[in-house]
């Protein structure tokens, strides 16, 4: 009956008890003989008393609400309140003030606790980052010393390992620039300043020249790289072209790198109404299911000394994910070890 009262039926409840007190308390004075009963003058002084205890009692209510309701508000909107009243700072005393405040904290308790586990997750990836960018720029630099120190001590004047020594100096080089490269590639990716040039284009176009510029890279393993049978159709499609063929160029040179010699890798395309299909499969050795939720984390590597020695930043996918999203998009990836993988992502396709 009494749970959730608004500061107006408080007291109005209070002024009711006040003026049947003292209405009792005169109706009990006159039956005592004390003074004669007369009908106006008690109606008056129930009337005077219920008015006076209702404007008093509503005022010390509110005013008492008020400060309790103004320290809770100090401290979860975090809002420097003045010592004085202002009329908009005054409680509705209309409204039920304290469930309407417990539901605010409640709703604050929440929105802290999500931010307090967002922080913690900001601050492992932090950590992980850290972590993985110094460890990855460790190992070429430590090369890189290793070969130079060694040339200044002696081995710069022995023609037999000298040009053999700076070769794998400037490997080692050519892999730090191609990681601070692609940490600025991912720090524009995911601050949002990643600008779109949408263009309308054929994806198969795209592709066959993506598959050019790999050519010498596949022979070398002599893998194959060719298009699906039933799936090799030409598709217009919009979206930023040059970042397509980075995308396509990161998927296709990852098939190669970890693809099977004398394999092979199928590029195929997929009408889906609205939307094309791109997909590139290997028939390589395949990839463990409990790697395939982490293959686009920056840094993830499923044989860390293998991926090394092929090379790469182990931000290629991470940028894929990044790429694709940026254009609504979306980007997976299946495999069957002994089999091969295949990902896949989808754009847009361009209107007539």
């Amino acid at each position: 009956m009494f749970k959730n009262l608004t500061p107006n039926q408080i007291a109005l409840y209070v002024a009711f008890v006040t003026a049947f007190t003292n209405s009792a308390f005169y109706a009990l004075g006159a039956l005592a003989g004390l003074y004669d009963f007369d009908v106006l003058v008690f109606f008056a002084v129930l009337s005077f008393v219920f008015l006076t205890s209702y404007g008093i009692g509503l005022y010390f209510i509110s005013r008492y609400i008020y400060r309790k309701v103004k320290l809770i508000y100090k401290v979860i909107h975090k809002l420097k309140l003045g010592s004085k009243v202002k009329k908009e700072d005054t409680v509705n005393v209309n409204e039920q003030v304290f469930q309407n405040v417990e539901k605010e904290v409640i709703d604050w308790a929440d929105q802290q606790t999500k931010e307090i586990e967002a922080l913690k997750t900001l601050e492992n990836y932090r950590r992980d980052f850290l972590g993985n960018v110094s460890h990855e720029l460790k190992t070429p630099i430590f090369n890189v010393q290793g070969y130079l120190h060694t040339l200044l001590d002696g081995a710069l004047d022995d023609k037999a390992i000298n040009r053999q020594y700076l070769l794998r100096a400037t490997k080692n080089v050519d892999r730090l620039q191609t990681i601070v490269e692609d940490l600025e590639a991912i720090s524009k990716l995911e601050s949002g300043d990643l600008v779109l040039e949408w263009q309308k284009f054929d994806i198969k176009m795209l592709a066959m020249e993506v598959i050019d510029d790999l050519e010498l890279q596949a022979s070398i393993k002599e893998i194959k790289l060719i298009f699906k049978e039933g799936a090799d159709k030409n598709y217009s499609v919009k979206a930023d072209r040059e970042y397509i063929r980075q995308v396509l160029n990161n998927l296709i040179s990852n098939s190669i790198k970890y693809g099977k010699t004398s394999g092979r890798t199928k590029v195929g395309f997929y009408d889906m109404d609205k939307y094309i299909l791109v997909e590139i499969a290997d028939d390589g050795i395949g990839i463990d299911q409990e790697h395939l939720n982490h293959l686009f984390d920056r840094f993830y590597r499923i044989d860390k000394s293998r991926s090394r020695e092929v090379g790469g930043s182990g931000l290629g996918l991470a940028i894929v994910k990044h790429i694709i999203e940026a254009h609504n998009q979306t980007v997976n990836v299946r495999s069957t070890p002994g089999l091969g993988s295949t990902f896949g992502f989808t754009l847009e396709k361009a209107r007539n």
